[in-house]
C-alpha cells in the first residue's frame, strides 16, 4: 500500500500535524489517501464533488437510478462550472511514508498520522479528466450537485463521499 497527500502547492517539504476545519473535535493529524482511493483527489483542491461507487446492499431501483446507464463501478459527479478548472489544473501528489499512519476510514481510504511527516517524493499529476477516464470512472457533470445529494442521502447507497460541498451551488 501506498499513502498519498495531495496539495495545490508544489513545495511542501514537511507535514505537520494540523487540526481541520471541519474536524475541530480531532487533535492535530496529518491526512493521507490510500493508492486505490487516490483519484478522489484528481481535482482542484476547492472543488465539490460527489463520488460513488457500487457496493453491497443497494437496492435495485437504486441500482438502475444510478448506474443503469454506466459500465462502471465508480461515478463522479461535479459541478459544470467547475470544467475548465479541473481540465486546466495541476495537483501534487505527495507520497508519504506509511510507518506512522493508522486507518482512520476504510471506505473513504483515508489514514492519519499524529506525527510530523517528510514527504519520500512529489510528483505533478495533470490531464485529471483524461486519468478518472482512463481508470473507467464515469465523470459526469451537472449544473448543480444538490439534487444529487439529496438523491443519495435518501437511497440504500452506503459507499459515497462528499467532498468540498460547502463550496457546492445553491440549495
Amino acid at each position: 500500500m501506498k499513502l498519498f497527500h495531495f496539495s495545490k502547492d508544489a513545495a511542501i517539504h514537511t507535514f505537520f500535524p494540523r487540526v481541520k476545519e471541519n474536524r475541530q473535535n480531532m487533535p492535530p493529524v496529518v491526512w493521507a489517501i490510500d493508492d486505490a482511493h487516490e483519484f478522489t483527489f484528481y481535482f482542484p483542491r476547492d472543488c465539490p464533488r460527489i463520488v460513488y461507487t457500487k457496493g453491497e446492499g443497494i437496492l435495485e431501483e437504486d441500482h438502475r437510478r444510478f448506474f443503469g446507464l454506466t459500465g462502471a463501478d465508480i461515478v463522479i459527479t461535479v459541478e459544470t462550472h467547475w470544467y475548465e478548472r479541473i481540465k486546466n489544473a495541476t495537483v501534487y501528489r505527495y507520497r508519504l511514508p506509511v510507518e506512522s499512519f493508522r486507518l482512520f476510514d476504510e471506505i473513504a481510504g483515508y489514514y492519519i498520522s499524529p506525527e510530523t511527516v517528510k514527504p519520500l517524493e512529489m510528483e505533478p499529476i495533470s490531464n485529471l479528466l483524461e486519468r478518472l477516464m482512463g481508470l473507467n470512472i464515469d465523470v459526469r457533470f451537472t449544473p448543480n450537485l444538490n439534487p444529487l445529494r439529496e438523491a443519495i442521502l435518501n437511497s440504500s447507497l452506503k459507499d459515497f463521499g462528499m467532498h468540498r460541498f460547502e463550496n457546492a451551488g445553491n440549495r
